[in-house]
């Protein structure tokens, strides 16, 4: 079973979400939180797989009670609920330690997928949040300023190919058909990417592509 938390102010939104959510037999809804304070307190007592985490609540909003739970050292996975009106956010979100976004416009069934893939450390970023995020970054007034990861001089050809890809949003899956390797081998460089790189999950990969100018704004997604 995935055990999820659910963290948003609105009542009504919220309640939807835990209805949906356990629907699913294999998604188990642990608690719910009105604001950042309640979220990260329910993680920090249930250590859910997945919390969904709205970022505009009262008291704490869901960047701080991100961050807060990234310091923690609390492994449950943040996924962001977010819209393209809050663009302002994701990168801040991602920054913190969040895991993966999730658009408040997505269909149900999406929904369930996205949580199962956020619990599993899989493709965490869908491909239009990245394009978003790209644009976001190039706009950034400190890109400039960013220093490259010292580990990137350990990574070999291969990795540092697979590195782009993941910080497109690509799956374990579709790096291995762009890159014409079996499923199997994605999966390994990603984890020897993760280890090299010290990211704790796949989004953290994104954030050091990114700042290190292994990819650059406006790269083809």
């Amino acid at each position: 079973m995935i055990r999820v938390a659910v963290a948003d102010d609105q009542a009504l939104v919220r309640s939807g979400f835990v209805v949906l959510l356990r629907s699913a037999p294999d998604i188990d809804v642990v608690g719910e939180a009105a604001n950042g304070v309640e979220a990260v307190d329910l993680v920090t007592r249930e250590r859910p797989d997945v919390v969904l985490m709205d970022i505009r609540m009262p008291e704490m909003d869901g960047l701080e009670a991100t961050r807060a739970i990234t310091n923690a050292g609390i492994p449950t996975s943040v996924l962001i609920l977010t819209t393209f009106d809050l663009d302002e956010y994701v990168y801040g979100a991602l920054r913190a330690g969040a895991s993966g976004f999730l658009l408040k416009d997505t269909l149900p069934d999406e929904l369930l997928a996205a949580v199962r893939v956020v619990a599993t450390g899989e493709a965490l970023l869908a491909p239009r949040v990245t394009r978003r995020l790209i644009e976001q970054f190039a706009q950034r007034p400190d890109v400039a300023r960013v220093e490259p990861h010292p580990a990137l001089t350990s990574l070999t050809e291969r990795e540092s190919e697979v590195l782009g890809a993941v910080a497109r949003g690509l799956s374990n899956a579709e790096i291995a058909q762009e890159l014409f390797m079996s499923h199997a081998t994605a999966k390994t460089h990603v984890s020897h990417l993760l280890t090299k790189l010290g990211a704790r999950d796949r989004a953290q990969l994104v954030v050091i592509a990114y700042e290190s100018g292994v990819v650059t704004p406006g790269a083809r997604d």
